[in-house]
């Protein structure tokens, strides 16, 4: 996290659990979420190999909460890409988490799971709708998207801006109720592809905390390594919360070439991509992978 020690010990107030710190939370969001999300499209345009000039459009999302908003995001960048001839849309998802950082007290102990998962980070794209393969690299295709609450979620997870900050509060079902509904989603989004097997699709789905992941896992009969980049991810970053499903991508693109997998997604055609967030909110994208040429 960008919070070290030293700035913990400059800034007392952010260390209560109910200290007055709002601005301070606010001061350092406001400087670091630029800062952060500048490195992140610098390196992604370097990547790209194209001047920054042929950028048409840019989609900013920094949420500190709303971890499904890397879907929403795509979903808005593929209308944007779609409907604009010749458009790039630069992606940029930075998140700092220090918006919602708070001491601990042993009467909230949600609070305790939030700050112990969440990290920061920042992850950029680059959209269009009609790419030149002769000079740029297309890595993953973005079928349709889709938006959904789940029923019975009222109250899963409530944020609200308070004087000490963004605060969080997280229901122990959370990861319940999303394997309940996770089915709904992917029947939706598959069946008019004709596909039922959800073996047979890759899987970038946000890893808001290991028990989402495992009760996925056994409600759908995953087998163990479709989420392993989630895992990965989580493991190595936390829940950066939108820009997650951004570094999953990363991962198993940069996994499929290393393992010589015929396409970005791990030699599949077809996958999905999962934001879950408040709400309870899933964002769902359909996904086509493309041919990996070394």
């Amino acid at each position: 996290m960008y919070l070290t020690e030293e700035i913990l010990k400059e800034k007392p107030n952010l260390c209560e659990y109910m200290g007055s710190s709002l601005d301070t939370h606010q001061d350092i969001v406001v400087s670091e979420v630029p800062r952060l999300g500048k490195e992140a499209a610098v390196k992604a345009i370097k990547e790209w190999g194209q001047p920054k000039s042929k950028i048409t459009r840019v989609i900013m999302c920094t949420t500190s909460g709303g971890c499904f908003a890397g879907g929403t995001v795509l979903r808005l960048a593929k209308d944007l890409a779609e409907n604009n001839r010749g458009a790039r849309v630069l992606v940029v998802c930075s998140e700092i988490t220090a918006i919602c950082f708070r001491g601990p007290t042993e009467t909230q102990l949600d609070s305790m799971v939030g700050q112990a998962l969440f990290g920061d980070g920042a992850g950029v794209l680059i959209v269009g709708s009609d790419p030149d393969e002769s000079i740029e690299r297309p890595l993953f295709q973005i079928v349709r998207t889709a938006q959904t609450l789940l029923p019975d979620s009222e109250g899963a997870i409530d944020g609200h801006l308070r004087e000490v900050g963004l605060t969080f509060h997280l229901l122990k079902d959370v990861p319940g109720l999303i394997a309940k509904n996770i089915d709904n989603a992917l029947e939706e989004a598959f069946t008019p592809l004709g596909i039922s097997d959800w073996n047979s699709i890759f899987w970038i789905a946000h890893p808001g905390g290991p028990a989402i992941l495992d009760q996925v896992e056994a409600k759908l009969g995953l087998k163990e390594e479709k989420l392993t980049a989630s895992r990965n991810v989580l493991r190595a970053f936390g829940n950066m919360s939108s820009a997650c499903v951004l570094f999953i991508l990363d991962e198993m693109r940069k996994k499929s070439l290393e393992e010589g997998h015929s396409t970005s997604g791990e030699g599949l055609n077809w996958g999905v991509l999962f934001g879950f967030g408040p709400g309870l909110t899933v964002e769902t994208a359909v996904l086509h992978s493309v041919p990996i040429s070394n």
